[in-house]
């Protein structure tokens, strides 16, 4: 087994070989030192989000095969050390700046125009209306910059606290944003066309109470029944105008006062406003009823409004509780900068932060190799150990027959990559079935004494009778086999009636389902049908009949007569290794394991290096070993002329055919992934099913489009183009028909 190591910053990535599962986090960064040369304590791991900790294994952290991680060196100790002297100079230095500033700042500054504790009216900045406020402090502009096209301003800052909001910052104003307190009630009948007051209007209900804005009236209507007032209201410090306003609360309608003179009299003599305006409700639900429960703004268990001292609020989800409504109830209130109610809560037991031990898992202690005691045998260096690193979703898991694409003569290193194409998805297993359908695959691997080869027929053993406790692979036979489960599923594939009890026989036995059969290099020392190397699919082949017997272990095993069924030759002969030469099927292993293994030759050679040039040379050997291989020729692909026709008729996408046709020269493999990159359905990564070709010339599945438009979302998921709400979905039924006839059967579960 091997990972990549990758530094977070992307600068310097290395393999680690000759890993296990089992291997310790601590050995893992003596590896790491080697290859990189950073040393275990200044290394900080992380794989999927974890930070990999001492006293784990790779297991633990369900590490698999060439999987990559990250490595974040710590700085070192002086460094940092160096490091807290900087960043506390830094803050000291800032701490005199900022003290230098506040004395600059002159909260003593004179304003010709207003003094600290006058009562304004301030424009808000997020709303853009007025609300009420007092003067706190006034200081000078540290420049005259921001100077506001027409408005009228000066060289001081007003900062202002609104009122109901003493427990928030101040906030800091040009002169243009504030004005006096308003204090005088126009009467609705004083009012006139082409006036600006200043009126109660709500910008997203003008039927419900809101802020205060300026309005300049354009119309007005009073009658005995009816008073309406229609303007022009401003938002904001832009003034942007919002036409066509209807005001329903004319009752009160203020005057917009100016800005006092410059003459001290009448700026310390500024009148307070007779009384508090009505605005908009913080409560839309209780209207601030202080006798009212309301729980959205008050006690959100009780609703109760009493004591707010002794509510807290939630930091998560902004709800109020009396401390005596929790439960568990709190005394007090926190010290805490944060608190969160039950609901908002983190169960701290259930989160691990970095340099905590990992939550014991229920499904790894289940697990037989960590229930195994007594023994020290490292079951993690195995390939079938290291899990797929992909799955083959061109078919679904239950498929009968062959898989598109793959070839009869194809060869894998491991069984894992077996698994991995989709040919015979379990690792260990030899029946990969359901005992309600059938079997879908098996692998011949001369596991089982009673198994008779040869080459077009051979004869199989069911599995079980074995004791496999303690994670055992293999064992003797040590009872009867008896008909279910992967066993069952086998004999459904024969074309006959089922019998548990002394099997069957199919009169037509091309009838039955198809199991695709592999066969492995382990079985090389019982059958010559068997490659020598690997893992071969030898293709298609169906159950002639199955039956019980005593097996040469003296228990009762059930065998199972399997007849080939394959138009391709079979790889063993000369017609199927000269197609297989033609295809170009050489053998296929893992990414980065001819890496690998070159690297431990070139180790091994350098070792032996000194006993190679004492002894002599062997006759008709070489000195050195070339280290690369000439290329095998590939016999191009030539397309069925059915497919071809349909490929021509399907000018939408010519495009993208053609440049798939210029691959055909470098085999089938190499065509059908091309085929399968470029008419792969960008919303589920799969071979378009049902395919809809846009106008803007890109592919996707029927059901992804639908859901799109079922979200209301009317454009090329690709390009973003815009389809229309009426934009008509219809299947290109010329480009389905060639894929079918590539992939056949990969719309199977779709």
């Amino acid at each position: 087994m091997w990972v990549q190591v990758r530094m977070m910053d992307g600068s310097k990535s290395a393999r680690i070989d000759d890993l296990s599962k089992l291997t310790k986090i601590e050995d893992f960064r003596k590896c790491i030192e080697a290859e990189l040369g950073v040393e275990p304590s200044l290394q900080r791991l992380f794989y999927r989000g974890k930070q990999l900790e001492d006293g784990y294994t790779l297991f633990d952290y369900d590490v698999g095969l060439n999987d990559i991680i990250q490595l974040m060196v710590r700085s070192g100790v002086a460094e940092s050390a160096k490091d807290d002297e900087t960043n506390k100079e830094v803050c000291e230095t800032d701490k005199d700046k900022k003290a230098s500033g506040s004395s600059l700042g002159l909260s003593s500054a004179q304003s010709c125009y207003y003094k600290v504790g006058d009562l304004v009216d301030a424009r808000d900045v997020r709303y853009g209306g007025w609300f009420e406020a007092k003067i706190t402090k006034i200081t000078k502009k540290a420049d005259d910059t921001e100077k506001r096209g027409d408005f009228e301003t000066d060289d001081f800052l007003y900062h202002v606290q609104y009122d109901g909001y003493e427990d928030d910052e101040t906030a800091a104003f040009n002169l243009h944003c504030i004005r006096p307190r308003a204090r005088t009630i126009v009467p609705f009948d004083k009012i006139k066309e082409g006036d600006t007051v200043m009126v109660n209007y709500n910008t997203d209900d003008p039927n419900e109470l809101g802020f205060w804005y300026d309005c300049k009236v354009t119309s007005k209507r009073d009658t005995r029944t009816i008073k309406e007032l229609r303007g022009t209201i401003f938002l904001g410090t832009s003034q942007a105008p919002l036409v066509n306003c209807k005001i329903k609360f004319c009752n009160e309608i203020f005057a917009i006062e100016n800005h006092p003179t410059a003459a001290v009299d009448q700026r310390d003599n500024l009148p307070a406003s007779p009384q508090k305006r009505t605005s908009k409700p913080e409560c839309e639900h209780c209207h601030d009823n202080p006798s009212r429960r309301c729980r959205h703004c008050s006690c959100s268990k009780c609703g109760g409004k009493d004591e707010p001292g002794k509510q807290i609020m939630c930091d998560e989800c902004n709800k109020a509780f009396h401390l005596w409504c929790l439960v568990p109830s709190l005394d007090e209130i926190p010290k805490d900068d944060e608190w969160f109610c039950p609901d908002c809560k983190n169960d701290d037991t259930e989160v691990v932060k970095a340099g905590e031990r990992l939550k014991e898992s229920k499904k790894k202690a289940r697990m037989a190799s960590s229930r195994s005691e007594g023994t020290s045998r490292d079951w993690g260096k195995g390939m079938a150990c290291v899990g797929r690193t992909k799955e083959c979703t061109l078919v679904p898991p239950n498929h009968f027959g062959a898989i598109p694409g793959v070839e009869v003569g194809t060869q894998w290193k491991f069984r894992v990559q077996v698994s991995e194409a989709g040919v015979h998805r379990p690792h260990v297993a030899g029946i990969h079935g359901r005992d309600g359908e059938g079997a879908f695959s098996i692998v011949l691997s001369g596991g089982y004494e009673d198994d008779v080869d040869e080459g077009d027929e051979f004869t199989y053993t069911g599995s079980g009778g074995r004791d496999l406790s303690g994670n055992k692979r293999t064992a003797e036979q040590s009872c009867d086999q008896v008909l279910t489960r992967m066993n069952k599923a086998l004999a459904l594939n024969c074309s006959a009636q089922f019998n548990d009890k002394k099997g069957a026989e199919a009169k037509d036995w091309q009838a039955g389902k198809p199991v695709r059969v592999v066969r492995n290099c382990k079985g090389r020392k019982h059958s010559k049908y068997c490659p020598e190397e690997g893992n071969r699919y030898d293709g298609i082949y169906k159950v002639v009949k199955y039956w019980p017997e005593k097996g040469k272990s003296g228990f009762v095993v059930w065998r199972y007569l399997l007849r080939r069924d394959d138009p391709s030759p079979a790889p063993w002969t000369a017609a199927g290794k000269k197609r297989a030469q033609d295809l170009g099927l050489t053998m296929q292993y893992p990414e980065g394991y001819l890496e690998a293994q070159s690297e431990k030759k070139g180790d091994s050679e350098c070792e032996n290096e000194d006993v190679k040039k004492k002894g002599k040379r062997s006759r008709g050997g070489s000195e050195e070993s070339p280290t690369w291989q000439k290329k095998m020729k590939v016999a191009s692909y030539k397309v069925e002329p059915k497919v071809k026709i349909s490929i021509d008729k399907d000018t939408a996408n010519g495009k993208q055919w053609l440049e798939c046709l210029e691959l055909t020269s470098e085999g089938q493999r190499a065509f059908l992934d091309k085929v399968q990159e470029l008419f792969g359905c960008i919303c589920c990564q799969e071979i378009v099913h049902n395919p809809i070709t846009t106008p803007c010339n890109h592919n996707m599945c029927k059901s992804c489009l639908e859901r799109s438009f079922k979200a209301q979302v009317y454009t090329c998921p690709m390009c973003r183009s815009d389809l229309g709400k009426g934009y008509e979905i219809r299947v290109n039924e010329t480009l389905s028909t060639v894929l079918k006839a590539l992939f056949p059967g990969y719309e199977k579960g779709r």
